[in-house]
Protein backbone atom coordinates (compact mmCIF):
# COMPACT_ATOMS: atom_id res chain seq x y z
CA UNK A 1 0.00 0.00 0.00
CA UNK A 2 1.28 3.34 -1.48
CA UNK A 3 1.52 6.61 0.37
CA UNK A 4 -1.57 7.41 -1.91
CA UNK A 5 -4.01 4.64 -0.66
CA UNK A 6 -2.91 4.96 2.97
CA UNK A 7 -4.21 9.14 2.91
CA UNK A 8 -7.45 7.77 1.24
CA UNK A 9 -8.57 4.91 3.04
CA UNK A 10 -7.79 7.59 6.35
CA UNK A 11 -10.25 10.37 4.35
CA UNK A 12 -12.32 7.58 4.31
CA UNK A 13 -12.49 6.71 7.75
CA UNK A 14 -12.69 10.56 8.44
CA UNK A 15 -15.33 11.40 6.45
CA UNK A 16 -17.41 8.56 7.24
CA UNK A 17 -17.42 9.58 10.59
CA UNK A 18 -18.21 12.97 9.98
CA UNK A 19 -21.30 11.52 8.00
CA UNK A 20 -22.33 8.66 10.12
CA UNK A 21 -22.28 11.52 13.25
CA UNK A 22 -24.65 14.24 11.14
CA UNK A 23 -26.75 10.87 10.40
CA UNK A 24 -26.84 10.18 14.27
CA UNK A 25 -28.09 13.61 14.95
CA UNK A 26 -31.09 13.04 12.89
CA UNK A 27 -31.70 9.70 14.67
CA UNK A 28 -31.02 7.84 11.26
CA UNK A 29 -31.22 4.08 11.54
CA UNK A 30 -27.88 2.20 11.51
CA UNK A 31 -28.24 1.19 7.80
CA UNK A 32 -29.05 4.69 7.24
CA UNK A 33 -26.01 5.95 9.21
CA UNK A 34 -23.92 4.02 7.25
CA UNK A 35 -25.30 5.12 3.80
CA UNK A 36 -24.62 8.78 4.80
CA UNK A 37 -21.16 8.04 6.30
CA UNK A 38 -20.35 5.64 2.57
CA UNK A 39 -21.65 8.61 0.32
CA UNK A 40 -19.72 11.21 2.39
CA UNK A 41 -16.70 8.85 1.94
CA UNK A 42 -17.02 8.04 -1.79
CA UNK A 43 -19.37 10.44 -3.50
CA UNK A 44 -16.54 13.12 -4.22
CA UNK A 45 -14.29 10.71 -5.41
CA UNK A 46 -16.93 9.00 -7.58
CA UNK A 47 -17.65 12.32 -9.09
CA UNK A 48 -13.87 12.62 -10.06
CA UNK A 49 -13.51 9.54 -11.77
CA UNK A 50 -16.78 9.88 -13.69
CA UNK A 51 -15.33 12.95 -15.29
CA UNK A 52 -11.88 11.62 -15.52
CA UNK A 53 -13.94 8.75 -17.81
CA UNK A 54 -12.52 5.63 -15.19
CA UNK A 55 -14.12 2.98 -13.02
CA UNK A 56 -14.83 4.66 -9.81
CA UNK A 57 -12.33 3.61 -6.90
CA UNK A 58 -14.65 1.97 -5.08
CA UNK A 59 -15.61 -0.72 -7.52
CA UNK A 60 -12.53 -2.34 -7.96
CA UNK A 61 -11.25 -2.23 -4.20
CA UNK A 62 -14.23 -3.10 -1.69
CA UNK A 63 -11.93 -2.25 1.42
CA UNK A 64 -13.44 1.59 1.55
CA UNK A 65 -16.72 -0.10 2.20
CA UNK A 66 -14.99 -2.05 4.81
CA UNK A 67 -13.53 1.50 6.23
CA UNK A 68 -17.13 2.68 6.01
CA UNK A 69 -18.02 -0.12 8.03
CA UNK A 70 -15.05 0.72 10.85
CA UNK A 71 -16.03 4.29 10.85
CA UNK A 72 -20.13 2.99 12.06
CA UNK A 73 -18.87 0.61 14.61
CA UNK A 74 -16.23 3.66 15.95
CA UNK A 75 -18.95 5.50 16.32
CA UNK A 76 -21.49 3.24 17.90
CA UNK A 77 -18.71 2.26 20.55
CA UNK A 78 -17.37 5.45 21.78
CA UNK A 79 -20.24 7.81 20.45
CA UNK A 80 -21.21 9.28 24.02
CA UNK A 81 -17.59 10.41 23.72
CA UNK A 82 -17.51 11.90 20.18
CA UNK A 83 -21.08 13.49 20.59
CA UNK A 84 -19.38 15.40 23.81
CA UNK A 85 -16.88 16.56 21.73
CA UNK A 86 -18.50 19.81 19.67
CA UNK A 87 -15.55 20.00 17.72
CA UNK A 88 -15.14 16.56 16.62
CA UNK A 89 -17.60 16.87 13.55
CA UNK A 90 -15.62 19.58 12.47
CA UNK A 91 -12.32 18.07 12.92
CA UNK A 92 -12.93 14.82 11.27
CA UNK A 93 -14.80 16.64 8.27
CA UNK A 94 -11.86 19.04 7.74
CA UNK A 95 -8.88 16.11 8.12
CA UNK A 96 -11.11 14.39 5.57
CA UNK A 97 -11.07 17.34 3.08
CA UNK A 98 -7.69 17.44 3.49
CA UNK A 99 -6.59 14.46 2.90
CA UNK A 100 -8.67 13.66 0.03
CA UNK A 101 -7.80 16.87 -1.58
CA UNK A 102 -4.24 15.03 -2.01
CA UNK A 103 -5.32 11.95 -3.38
CA UNK A 104 -7.74 13.42 -6.16
CA UNK A 105 -4.56 16.30 -7.37
CA UNK A 106 -1.92 12.86 -7.51
CA UNK A 107 -4.68 10.85 -9.28
CA UNK A 108 -5.30 13.67 -11.58
CA UNK A 109 -1.61 14.67 -11.91
CA UNK A 110 -0.55 10.78 -12.30
CA UNK A 111 -3.47 10.35 -15.46
CA UNK A 112 -1.36 13.28 -16.97
CA UNK A 113 -3.95 16.25 -16.36
CA UNK A 114 -2.35 19.89 -15.99
CA UNK A 115 -2.64 21.63 -12.86
CA UNK A 116 -5.70 23.65 -13.02
CA UNK A 117 -7.32 20.20 -13.69
CA UNK A 118 -5.30 18.79 -10.92
CA UNK A 119 -6.12 21.16 -8.38
CA UNK A 120 -10.04 21.28 -9.68
CA UNK A 121 -10.36 17.24 -9.35
CA UNK A 122 -8.78 18.14 -5.67
CA UNK A 123 -11.36 20.20 -5.09
CA UNK A 124 -14.01 17.86 -6.25
CA UNK A 125 -12.65 15.33 -4.31
CA UNK A 126 -12.72 16.88 -1.39
CA UNK A 127 -16.26 18.92 -0.95
CA UNK A 128 -18.71 16.75 -3.34
CA UNK A 129 -19.08 14.15 -0.99
CA UNK A 130 -20.06 16.58 1.74
CA UNK A 131 -22.37 18.11 -0.87
CA UNK A 132 -24.13 14.89 -1.43
CA UNK A 133 -24.40 14.17 2.41
CA UNK A 134 -25.98 17.42 3.17
CA UNK A 135 -28.55 17.26 0.32
CA UNK A 136 -29.52 14.07 1.83
CA UNK A 137 -30.15 15.33 5.40
CA UNK A 138 -31.48 18.35 4.16
CA UNK A 139 -29.10 20.86 5.21
CA UNK A 140 -27.48 23.59 2.70
CA UNK A 141 -24.28 22.38 1.28
CA UNK A 142 -21.27 23.53 3.19
CA UNK A 143 -20.01 24.16 0.07
CA UNK A 144 -22.40 26.52 -0.33
CA UNK A 145 -22.59 28.58 2.54
CA UNK A 146 -19.86 31.71 3.51
CA UNK A 147 -16.83 29.20 5.34
CA UNK A 148 -14.03 28.94 3.13
CA UNK A 149 -14.29 25.69 2.03
CA UNK A 150 -13.97 24.85 -1.22
CA UNK A 151 -11.15 27.94 -1.55
CA UNK A 152 -9.11 25.72 1.27
CA UNK A 153 -9.04 22.94 -1.25
CA UNK A 154 -7.61 25.26 -3.87
CA UNK A 155 -4.92 26.24 -1.63
CA UNK A 156 -3.48 22.83 -1.09
CA UNK A 157 -3.58 22.33 -4.59
CA UNK A 158 -0.99 25.24 -4.59
CA UNK A 159 0.92 24.08 -2.11
CA UNK A 160 1.08 20.53 -3.82
CA UNK A 161 2.44 21.96 -6.30
CA UNK A 162 4.38 24.50 -5.10
CA UNK A 163 6.10 21.53 -3.32
CA UNK A 164 6.00 19.65 -6.61
CA UNK A 165 8.10 22.75 -8.14
CA UNK A 166 10.48 22.40 -4.99
CA UNK A 167 11.04 19.02 -5.81
CA UNK A 168 10.01 17.43 -2.40
CA UNK A 169 9.04 13.85 -1.75
CA UNK A 170 6.01 12.50 -2.43
CA UNK A 171 5.54 11.91 1.14
CA UNK A 172 6.32 15.66 2.10
CA UNK A 173 4.64 17.08 -0.26
CA UNK A 174 1.70 15.10 0.32
CA UNK A 175 1.50 16.31 4.30
CA UNK A 176 2.60 20.10 3.43
CA UNK A 177 -0.53 19.88 0.93
CA UNK A 178 -3.45 18.06 3.57
CA UNK A 179 -1.97 20.33 6.53
CA UNK A 180 -2.33 23.47 4.39
CA UNK A 181 -6.32 22.94 3.91
CA UNK A 182 -6.90 21.94 7.41
CA UNK A 183 -4.85 24.70 8.52
CA UNK A 184 -6.63 27.58 6.20
CA UNK A 185 -9.99 25.69 6.97
CA UNK A 186 -9.57 25.84 10.86
CA UNK A 187 -7.97 29.12 10.85
CA UNK A 188 -10.71 30.59 8.97
CA UNK A 189 -12.98 29.24 11.30
CA UNK A 190 -11.68 30.38 14.32
CA UNK A 191 -11.07 33.99 13.32
CA UNK A 192 -14.43 33.91 11.52
CA UNK A 193 -13.21 34.54 8.21
CA UNK A 194 -15.94 34.38 5.39
CA UNK A 195 -16.43 35.37 1.96
CA UNK A 196 -19.13 38.35 1.17
CA UNK A 197 -22.31 37.03 0.18
CA UNK A 198 -24.23 38.37 -2.46
CA UNK A 199 -27.20 40.11 -1.77
CA UNK A 200 -30.77 40.13 -3.34
CA UNK A 201 -33.61 42.93 -3.32
CA UNK A 202 -35.98 40.99 -4.63
CA UNK A 203 -37.34 40.78 -0.98
CA UNK A 204 -37.79 44.27 -0.73
CA UNK A 205 -39.89 44.32 -3.72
Amino acid sequence: MNVTDIIDHLGTFAFAVSGIRMASARNFDWFGAYVIGLVTAIGGGTTRDILLNVTPFWMQEPSYLLVTGLALLATLLFNEKIYRLQKTLFLFDTIGLGLFVVVGIEKSFGAGFPVWVCILMGTITGSVGGVIRDVLINEIPLLFRRDIYALACVAGGLVFFGCQYLALSTAVTSILAALSVILVRLAAVKYHIQLPTLKSDISNK
